[in-house]
């Protein structure tokens, strides 16, 4: 039995989906089950990562679990989360990110307000727990695009900054094929893997793409940072996590984003391009 949490959410769901394809049995975590859309044989279970008392019901008999944590909100149930995690499972495939560094003697601490930081705590209290671990660190979501949904109906052009920075943005539904692979397969206990998409992309091209998915030309309008980071604070954005990618698309202008093989070497096929993915969710823009 393989534990899903996040299994309402893009990769979650494709994760469930993917191992019940494979003839595997799922359980899947859900806040409110009876709201829960997810595809028939899985088993829903009520639980809350943030409260981690209600988490032993869920874990019963359960053998592995595929962790997604809902980054920053419920960081201060982390440990007593992993804590009951690896009271009840052998191992974990965690969702990391790509960017936390791998620990080493006197390296300073990640800001604990930051995303990388809640997913280094994360990471390091697997680490401490006595499960057999591994981290998935996809880059960037090519899902994480829908934020430009929107505008592109409304308008046909996207507002946002720096579009030189390069990604190679990876599709929601070879996450979770990776993912199924290690939790399926032998030989992945300690392993850190950096995910990516087969080809990197400025956001420029990026928006050409999703153009073409949905047949009429899409215009980039750079928008200063300033403006950007208000933006996000206005969303409800943490001052710290906001910064922080503002920061980091600053950072990919110069230094882009590289392709990784690590998907072919899990899966055997090669990362689905972004062309596809924007093809696949042309309707989100249309």
């Amino acid at each position: 039995m393989i534990l899903v949490t996040g299994a309402t959410g893009k990769v979650g769901g494709q994760v469930v989906a993917q191992l019940l394809d494979a003839g595997v049995a799922v359980r899947a975590l859900a806040r409110d089950p009876a709201s829960a859309t997810l595809p028939e044989g899985a088993e829903v279970v009520r639980g809350d990562l943030a409260d981690p008392a209600t988490l032993d019901d869920a874990l019963d008999g359960v053998e592995s679990v595929f962790l997604v944590w809902p980054t920053l909100s419920a960081d201060h149930a982390a440990p007593a989360a992993v804590e009951t995690i690896a009271k009840h499972a052998r191992g974990v495939v965690y969702l990391s990110a790509r960017g936390v560094p791998d620990p080493a003697p006197g390296a300073p601490e990640q800001d604990p307000n930051s995303i990388l930081g809640s997913h280094a705590l994360v990471e390091r209290l697997i680490e401490r727990s006595g499960l057999e671990w591994t981290f998935l660190r996809p880059g960037g979501f090519a899902a994480n695009t829908l934020m430009w949904a929107s505008q592109i109906r409304d308008t046909g052009t996207v507002r946002w900054l720096h579009g030189a920075a390069s990604r190679a943005l990876i599709h929601e539904r070879d996450i979770a094929a990776a993912g199924v692979s290690v939790l399926t397969g032998t030989g992945h206990t300690g392993a850190r893997y950096v995910l990516s998409g087969p080809e990197t992309l400025t956001q420029v091209e990026q928006v050409t793409a999703i153009g073409e998915a949905i047949g009429r030309p899409v215009r980039w309008e750079e928008l200063p940072p300033e403006i950007a980071l208000r933006g996000l604070l206005d969303q409800g954005w943490s001052p710290a996590a906001a910064e922080e990618m503002i920061d980091a698309y600053a950072r990919m202008a110069i230094h882009p984003e590289s392709a990784t093989s690590a998907m072919e070497e899990l899966t055997g096929r090669p990362a689905t391009p972004f062309r596809k993915w924007a093809a696949d969710h042309a309707d989100d823009f249309r």
